[in-house]
């Protein structure tokens, strides 16, 4: 009898251990991306320009590891984590900063039928929305594809900290969301906060996007400072420092059969433009109105199902106005990729950007191109060239 009662509680806790993992999951997922890279000017100490060839991090995708996590609640309700930590393959060193999970920080609650509200460190509807339809950030061309100085941060490099977001349920295509960031200031609720919105629509071959970001003192070096704000200008989280920074975005994508062919607009207004990030570090750029307009066409074509190509042109028409007079920088931008998938998570490409500049009247950080995070050139003209190979997990 004692036998029996022993044997029918293992049976029994075994079935609740099965259960149990059944309805809770954790996933371990990243991004490899490492190719060596052809820069056709990069200015040097002195000021003078060269050429380089250098080992180069993710130039498609940032190299990325990440936990994700979902446990079922019941009646549709599950729990939902990510953590998410970027980092160099070329030296093993972390991103953003140092931060440890500096890409992605965030836990929430998911419903079926209401949506799913999530708190951290998170991304704008931009990022959500609009830049899937772009060539950059998480489109085919990556990060040397990113609209100069990723102004609009279609290529993700700026995250919300303090965030509470709201995504809801797909309902006939429609996917809407919102979301706000504080300051967490004592005193200062305006004192580096942002806010952000955004929809996307998919029907048949049409998916269509918008999005708006607000950011009030974004990086925070405005008096009184606020580094620990929305977004962060201490770990060079913030591409962009001021006053306040707006970006209103919109896009289409149309596929029709192996071809894809996207539109995108986007304007970024900084007010008081204090700092701008660019080849890794802030530049000054003291102004009193700095705007990006951004124009950008995208097609990639599948001639095999492993082989595709794909190629973006981006002009970007610039305004920077200050006391004593104005520019109007406008950039040219042209990338072109070759993919070959060697499995469904490993892929080789070759991909070359150009960027031009003018218009910039002697302005060195407008004037100089300047391709993702790669040093400035010491002219208004800079070629990459990158063969690379991707891997995923």
């Amino acid at each position: 009898m004692k036998k029996a009662i022993a044997i029918a509680c293992m049976t029994l806790a075994g079935t609740l251990a099965t259960n149990a993992h059944a309805q809770s999951s954790v996933t371990l997922y990243g991004t490899l991306d490492a190719g060596i890279d052809y820069v056709s000017n990069q200015k040097a100490a002195n000021g003078a320009g060269h050429s380089n060839w250098l080992l180069q991090s993710g130039n498609l995708s940032t190299d990325r590891w990440g936990l994700r996590g979902n446990e079922d609640l019941g009646g549709g309700m599950s729990a939902v984590f990510d953590l998410e930590s970027g980092f160099s393959i070329a030296n093993g060193k972390l991103s953003n900063g140092g931060d440890l999970f500096g890409r992605q920080a965030w836990v929430g609650l998911s419903s079926n039928t209401w949506g799913t509200v999530t708190v951290g460190r998170q991304y704008d509807l931009l990022v959500d929305f609009v830049a899937p339809l772009s060539a950059t950030g998480s489109g085919f061309g990556g990060n040397l594809a990113d609209h100069p100085f990723d102004n609009d941060n279609l290529n993700n490099d700026f995250r919300m900290n303090n965030a509470v977001k709201y995504r809801s349920p797909t309902i006939d295509g429609l996917t809407f969301g919102m979301a706000y960031a504080f300051s967490n200031a004592a005193g200062g609720f305006s004192n580096n906060n942002a806010f952000s919105a955004g929809a996307q629509w998919a029907g048949g071959p049409v998916t269509l996007a918008l999005g708006y970001f607000q950011g009030n003192q974004p990086g925070g070096v405005n008096e009184p400072t606020n580094t620990g704000g929305a977004l962060s200008s201490s770990d060079g989280d913030a591409t962009m420092t001021g006053s306040r920074q707006r970006i209103f975005g919109a896009a289409g994508r149309y596929v029709f059969g192996p071809a894809t062919v996207g539109l995108v607009f986007t304007r970024t207004m900084l007010d008081d433009p204090r700092q701008i990030a660019q080849g890794g570090s802030y530049v000054t750029l003291n102004g009193d109105l700095l705007t990006f307009n951004n124009y950008e066409l995208n097609a990639r074509y599948a001639l095999t199902p492993a082989l595709s190509l794909g190629g973006s042109y981006t002009f970007t028409d610039g305004h920077f106005g200050t006391a004593s007079g104005s520019a109007s920088p406008k950039w040219n931008q042209f990338m072109l990729q070759a993919d070959y998938a060697l499995s469904h998570r490993t892929d080789v490409y070759l991909e070359g950007t150009y960027q031009h500049v003018s218009g910039a009247e002697g302005i060195n950080a407008l004037g100089n191109a300047s391709i993702y995070s790669l040093a400035a050139s010491s002219s208004n003209r800079q070629a990459v060239v990158a063969l690379g190979m991707r891997h995923r997990f």
